[in-house]
């Protein structure tokens, strides 16, 4: 699977690179850890302003500056590939941020893996706010990581019956090992949690439809090798998502980019910003 993973020099760029290497991922990674300088946003803040004797210098400086960093990221990311054994590269490339990491994603098979933020504003790239751009408008799966990579054990996999939700299974079935290694020698089963929200405006034949809904998800997901359970709750999608990953403790949320239409009033699309903004682990959004 050719995986592309956004760098920025920042600790979250660092964590996306060994999440990388963590995720238990069927087909073993090809990694380009992709470091993006943004020189224009450095002029930016000025265009509006009147010209002023000498700005132009203090701008060459900040240049000089975040290129310095620049190469240190890419020589870091460089090192980190190695010492994690992942198979690929590191480049850099210069242009306005979201728009030159899409270009570079990877296609519906592939996988794009983003930090939830990044340096701060003085530093000019915050990946913080260029990754709900990506969820948005990448053609692949867009995973964006809050934390140091775990070994994946537990997951909540988000579902509404829409396509998206059908695909965001798809991945977990075709794309995911069903074990993970224990450290001892051993695997275990990864625990699947299907969670589906009912709307406070109830429909005739929706609870039943939900629950054989789950139930026909929970069915592949063991006959896959995962261990699984349906959940079903009342209230705010994106509200009930996270409530339950974090009673749930999960390492990784699922679900699809887009969800059904106004009239089924759950619109996975309508959450799945605020679920990777606000949530506490990681979230992989699924196209």
């Amino acid at each position: 699977m050719n995986v592309l993973v956004a760098t920025d020099g920042s600790k979250y760029g660092g964590w996306a690179l060994n999440w990388a290497a963590t995720l238990p991922l069927v087909e073993r990674p090809r990694v380009t850890a992709l470091h993006v300088l943004d020189v224009a946003a450095l002029r930016a803040p000025f265009l509006s302003q009147p010209v002023m004797a000498g700005t132009e210098r203090y701008i060459q400086e900040d240049i000089q500056r975040m290129e310095a960093r620049s190469a240190k990221a890419l020589q870091e990311a460089e090192q980190q590939l190695a010492s994690l054994k992942l198979a690929g590269t590191a480049r850099k490339e210069q242009g306005a941020v979201a728009p030159t990491i899409l270009k570079r994603a990877p296609k519906r098979d592939g996988l794009l893996v983003v930090g939830s933020q990044g340096l701060d504003a003085l530093d000019r790239f915050m990946l913080g706010s260029v990754s709900t751009n990506l969820i948005h408008h990448a053609t692949c799966p867009v995973l964006v990581v809050k934390g140091e990579a775990v070994p994946l054990r537990r997951m909540i996999l988000a579902t509404d019956g829409s396509g998206a939700s059908a695909k965001a299974l798809k991945f977990v079935l075709t794309k995911l090992q069903p074990n993970r290694s224990t450290g001892k020698g051993e695997r275990a089963p990864i625990h699947v949690s299907v969670l589906h929200i009912l709307p406070l405006v109830m429909y005739p034949g929706l609870k039943e439809a939900s629950k054989k809904m789950l139930e026909q998800s929970v069915q592949k997901l063991i006959e896959a090798g995962f261990t699984a359970e349906p959940l079903c709750y009342l209230g705010n999608p994106a509200e009930e998502i996270m409530k339950t990953a974090s009673r749930q403790k999960a390492d990784l949320i699922v679900m699809g980019a887009k969800g059904l239409g106004a009239i089924a009033r759950f619109l996975i699309g309508s959450v799945s910003t605020r679920v990777v903004q606000h949530a506490n682990c990681a979230v992989l959004v699924v196209r």
